[in-house]
């Protein structure tokens, strides 16, 4: 990729709250930090830079090419960035493969990314015609159009109104399985008309295909059993004084985050309310508008060998 490309990536890409992140994790010459959902890597820039001569990173995501491209975007960072392919979920194992069975500070920006919105290859954008697929890793998985076919009018209402926290979920999953039953269901903009016949095109404010997107965007990559997995590991995979940063975009992540964070007896929140995007960078960063960060700090581990060894 040249120059020019990776200019515009770094340009395109403007990470949510990193600064706040990067206030929060305090990163430090010789520190070790993992960015569980690296992208195009805006905050794991941002972490190497401030860590600077030797601070160390593991970028983990499930989108090979948001790999390939951030690869060579933190190039510049030599041995100080390694990259892995996989799902958070298998964050202890990731980390131990790394060399790095615990870390000085982990961030974990939740959801689909910009790019990944942005292409319509990739059936994440009821915007732009593309194929129903909605994977984070292209490599494996059911697509979104195979998940709507496993399941029935009822399983589908149920996932729409649970994950999309849709009121209309019932004639929404009626108007899509019609659309399947006829043979007009293969891109998203099919799958966005099934839901308009319900609902009527967006006028102002929110699409009305959005909640359902997201419900299936949820279902296709396990997203809510892969962050319940991550925040079991919080406390395992940090160091004494270690902090994690995580942004959520909407309840059903905030409100797990929030709860395992202050239910956890050896995690200390940071801060009583989360933090949001000022005006500011909610003007020149429409992303951010509805993101909030939370943070927790490892408490001092126990004398217990079980405990103190990595």
């Amino acid at each position: 990729m040249s120059t020019n490309a990776l200019d515009a990536i770094a340009k395109a890409h403007v990470p949510v709250l990193r600064d706040d992140v990067l206030r929060l994790i305090a990163p430090r010459d010789g520190g070790v930090y993992v960015d569980v959902t690296l992208g195009r890597g805006g905050h794991a820039e941002a972490i190497l830079e401030a860590s600077a001569p030797s601070g160390r990173l593991v970028g983990i995501d499930r989108d090979e090419t948001a790999i390939r491209e951030t690869r060579e975007r933190l190039s510049r960072f030599g041995e100080r960035v390694r990259f892995v392919h996989g799902a958070f979920s298998g964050l202890r194992a990731h980390l131990a493969s790394a060399g790095t069975p615990r870390v000085d500070g982990l961030v974990a920006d939740l959801g689909v990314s910009s790019p990944q919105l942005d292409t319509a290859e990739r059936g994440f954008s009821f915007k732009s015609e593309g194929p129903l697929d909605m994977r984070m890793d292209t490599s494996s998985g059911k697509t979104a159009r195979e998940v709507i076919a496993d399941m029935d009018e009822r399983e589908l209402a149920d996932v729409l109104f649970q994950y999309g926290e849709e009121r209309k979920s019932r004639p929404i999953a009626r108007s899509i399985k019609r659309a399947e039953a006829d043979g007009r269901l293969e891109t998203t903009l099919d799958l966005s008309r099934a839901i308009w016949r319900v609902t009527g095109p967006r006028r102002v404010g929110i699409d009305p295909a959005t909640r359902s997107f997201q419900a299936l965007r949820i279902v296709v990559n396990a997203e809510l059993g892969e962050l319940e997995a991550l925040l079991d590991a919080l406390p395992d995979v940090l160091v004494d004084g270690g902090v994690a940063a995580i942004i959520s975009f909407h309840s059903l992540e905030d409100r797990p985050v929030k709860h395992a964070l202050k239910a956890d007896p050896r995690l200390e929140v940071i801060g009583k309310k989360p933090i949001e995007a000022n005006e500011d960078e909610a003007r020149d960063n429409p992303r951010s508008r509805s993101a909030k960060l939370r943070g927790a700090k490892r408490l001092p581990r126990a004398e217990d060998p079980a405990e103190v060894s990595p």
